[in-house]
């Protein structure tokens, strides 16, 4: 709509009119040997400190100060002599007056919103208590060619946001909030593990044999080597294959992708924390998990009670911890341990539940099926959930006392999962035979099933220390943290299907 009439406005008519701005201007620096694309333009102000510095000052202090400034950034509304210009930090208004707005139109036709733009000038206050830039000097710095969406509409289209994400940033200040506070987040987790002397490092994202978690990979080529080779699901391989050569606490901000659907919680490629520590087990790191969060929500939030989507979750308060076998039974009340602590009673039940089976699977794993069909989604304040069978963890080592289960566990709130750690399998024979059992799997059809890494058994055989090691997912905490229902919302540029 145009700003006088409100009348519909072909988006191609103003395109042609910005570009034919922007022709003269190109037109004009000939002359007057100017460049239509400056970079000469320094600031020295952002909006925010401005406006946080300045605050109590009256108007009648700040005409006394003539306090000079300059900044820049986006013209995002024209209020007569007034406009809004947008940086990184926030906004601040900006005020022209009759005749610099003449000097604007004869060099650059009118700045339209979306330009950006530089100028200096004297702060000074409204009667209504604005602060704003009186422009004595200014400079178009970049022509915005295409038209910002009406403020009444935004960017609503959830597509378009994910899609162009550089409009979405620029025009919702809640979407600049949630990747504003990612970065905090992910700031946060580094220093705290970097004050616990863990090592941050660096693993393959290219791998011969994809390992580390139970997943679909996806699969390249290198011509030089002329192999296929994967893109990594996890590093976890690799990150015990340095607690192996001596690095006794390490940690990795990883990109793993796996070759799975999308869903509101799934994207193919995302962002997970591993870390690993010697002489550890799953239990220290459930205690370094409740602090971390705990002290991350104090810190990042500025409170332990988060909301997410309606609903409020106490970090405060000490975690719940379950084993498999109590979530189920607590969360099903109609069912005692006679019904799930065998293969056929277990089967009979999840049957009941409507859940598939398959004839290869054990009782670990209808256990697991009963679980994520009854009890995960109902998994609201944050809890552990602990002694997952052996069946389901390849990775992770038997629980001495029951061998059934090993000593690992996940995290869940909001009835999702994010994180899962366990003291890790160091016994090298032990983790050959469950690599075979994966590799049967796979064999039998199992597109997910892991393969068989000779090499980290090889690793193993040099002796890995008693060691725990856990993951969590980056986008899912941010998810959370930020109040966002969609994976997408957190991702800078989500994988779409292309237009």
């Amino acid at each position: 709509m145009s700003k006088d009439d409100k009348t519909p406005v072909d988006e191609n008519q103003l395109i042609a009119e910005r570009r034919s701005k922007l022709t003269a201007i190109r037109e004009k620096g000939v002359e007057d040997n100017a460049s239509a694309f400056p970079n000469e333009f320094r600031r020295s102000d952002f909006a925010d400190k401005l406006q946080e510095s300045f605050a109590d000052k009256d108007k009648e202090e700040l005409e006394n100060l003539n306090h000079i400034v300059s900044v820049a950034g986006r013209v995002m509304a024209k209020r007569g002599p007034f406009m809004v210009l947008q940086d990184v930090s926030g906004q601040i208004q900006l005020y022209a007056d009759k005749t610099v707005q003449q000097d604007i139109k004869a060099r650059y036709g009118h700045w339209d919103v979306g330009d950006l733009v530089g100028v200096c000038g004297p702060l000074h206050k409204s009667g209504r208590g604005d602060l704003y830039v009186n422009l004595d000097q200014y400079e178009l710095l970049t022509k915005s060619l295409r038209p910002l969406p009406e403020k009444f509409h935004g960017l609503a289209d959830q597509e378009m946001r994910y899609r162009q994400r550089y409009v979405d940033l620029i025009v919702n200040s809640d979407s600049r909030r949630v990747f504003q506070l990612r970065s905090k987040i992910i700031d946060f987790i580094r220093h705290y593990l970097n004050q616990r002397d863990f090592m941050e490092v660096e693993t393959p994202m290219m791998q011969i044999i994809p390992g580390g978690a139970t997943a679909k990979p996806f699969v390249t080529f290198h011509n030089a080597l002329d192999q296929e080779m994967y893109m990594r699901v996890a590093p976890e391989l690799y990150l015990k294959r340095l607690v192996v050569g001596g690095f006794e606490k390490v940690y990795e901000v990883n990109r793993n992708f796996r070759n799975e659907g999308l869903s509101t919680r799934h994207n193919p490629e995302f962002t997970m924390l591993e870390f690993y520590e010697a002489y550890a087990d799953y239990r220290d790191l459930m205690d370094l998990t409740e602090d971390m969060l705990r002290k991350l929500c104090e810190t990042v939030l500025g409170s332990t009670t988060v909301t997410y989507q309606g609903s409020d979750y106490d970090f405060a308060q000490p975690f719940d911890r379950l084993t498999i076998i109590e979530s189920i039974l607590y969360y099903n009340e109609h069912l005692k341990i006679g019904d799930i602590d065998n293969l056929d009673s277990a089967c009979a039940v999840a049957k009941k539940l409507e859940i598939p089976l398959k004839d290869s699977w054990g009782l670990g794993k209808v256990q697991i099926e009963i679980f994520e069909k009854t009890v995960e989604h109902r998994l609201d304040n944050p809890t552990f959930i602990t002694a997952y069978p052996t069946e389901v963890s390849p990775l992770a080592r038997r629980n001495d006392d029951d061998p059934f289960v090993t000593d690992r566990f996940e995290f869940f709130v909001g009835g999702r999962e994010i994180a899962n750690g366990f003291s890790e399998l160091n016994d090298a024979e032990d983790q050959a035979e469950r690599f075979l059992e994966q590799a049967r799997e796979k064999d039998a059809g199992d597109d997910e099933a892991m393969h068989y890494d000779a090499d980290y058994v090889r690793a193993l055989e040099y002796g890995l220390p008693p060691t725990a090691g856990e993951g969590i997912g980056i986008d899912r905490l941010v998810m959370l943290l930020t109040d966002s229902p969609s994976i997408r919302d957190v991702l800078l540029f989500p994988h779409m299907r292309p237009e």
